[in-house]
């Protein structure tokens, strides 16, 4: 019963410090006032602050009494997370949101969620909105991350008002020591070039996205692979495509290469979307997938893997960046992390239907 008593104890003064009925810089209440209060033995009171204190919540200055710890300051109250991201439909973006919710909602912060819509316009006004709003740290997506950064002094401001940042999915290179959590998007798309490679085609296709980090990592692991393999790069065989022309662009220009090269037998994809974009489009032009010519996407997304077509693809672990990504935010904001950390994450080859040996 005595066991019972203290540990109800211990999470009811938990509920307290959290809720903010201890003051930081006051002495916390004496055995006497909480064996007063609780109307149980000094023993059982000794006991539950034996756990508190074990636990990090409390500490005691001998001879003067017991102070909250920083950890307990730290929960008093709920923390205001920012995530600022580019799109919250996309299909990708749920699970990343919801990898970053999972850890929040365990350290009982409040998130408030932001989309960019890949707009800097809109990503300037969110992280103005930071200052107002009493944020404690935010977790970023920039937009058109490729694209050289207007508004770095607002990044400068986050840093003296001492409100960390982590970028998922990209960063700025203007500001190389800031904490990412990203993917080996070079390294994704080198492992698709290399497969097609190994399965003799001959002439790939490469479609990638401008305006973004990750296109610019994709774009990049596709012609170095190709130079590795003694293939030569042919700017030509490049379709670029930005936030704003996405939904017609590619698909214009795949038609005019087509027109041009009979010979295409494999197309490297900024990510699934495009890919099953790209095979309705071939398919609708009587070319067949992949007997005809094979299709690679990047994401292994639910609805890449849903598709009639089951794709060759590499792994992104969404729910992995996000939740990262916020368990290295409340570490920077606790203290527990003084270096900046830098992550990337490797993914891994999938091979789908989407693609055949051209033996």
């Amino acid at each position: 019963m005595k066991e019972i008593k203290y540990l109800n104890i211990v999470e009811d003064i938990k509920k307290k410090i959290i809720s903010g009925d201890f003051s930081s810089d006051k002495f916390f209440p004496s055995e006497n006032e909480l064996k007063s209060q609780y109307g149980v033995s000094r023993y059982t009171i000794r006991k539950a602050l034996e756990i508190l204190e074990n636990q990090d919540y409390i500490y005691a200055k001998h001879g003067v009494g017991r102070f909250l710890s920083k950890k307990a300051v730290y929960k008093k109250r709920f923390k205001k997370i920012a995530v600022i991201i580019t799109y919250i439909s996309d299909y990708i973006f749920p699970r990343i949101i919801s990898g970053i919710d999972s850890v929040l909602s365990e350290n009982q912060c409040q998130l408030i969620l932001k989309n960019t819509l890949n707009y800097r316009k809109r990503e300037m006004e969110y992280l103005n909105e930071i200052f107002e709003d009493n944020i404690d740290g935010v977790i970023i997506e920039p937009s058109k991350s490729q694209m050289y950064c207007n508004h770095i002094e607002l990044y400068n401001k986050l840093e003296k008002y001492n409100i960390p940042y982590v970028f998922i999915q990209g960063r700025y290179k203007q500001l190389p020591k800031a904490p990412y959590i990203i993917l080996d998007d070079f390294k994704g798309i080198s492992d698709l070039t290399k497969y097609l490679i190994n399965t003799n085609h001959k002439k790939i296709l490469g479609i990638f996205k401008a305006d973004d980090y990750q296109g610019q990592q994709r774009h990049k692991g596709y012609a170095k692979t190709l130079q590795r393999f003694g293939i030569l790069y042919d700017p030509d065989l490049i379709i670029w495509y930005t936030t704003e022309d996405q939904k017609k662009q590619p698909y214009d220009e795949i038609e005019r290469l087509f027109s041009q090269h009979n010979d295409i037998d494999g197309i490297i994809c900024y990510n699934d979307q495009i890919a099953i974009n790209t095979i309705e489009f071939l398919n609708g032009k009587n070319i067949s997938v992949p007997d005809d010519i094979s299709v690679t996407g990047f994401d292994y997304s639910e609805i890449g893997q849903k598709y009639r077509i089951k794709l060759t693809t590499v792994t992104h672990p969404l729910e992995k960046l996000g939740e990262t990504a916020a368990k290295i935010l409340l570490d920077i904001i606790e203290g527990k992390i003084l270096n900046k950390k830098q992550i990337v994450i490797t993914p891994e080859l999938i091979i789908g239907k989407s693609t055949k040996n051209r033996l």
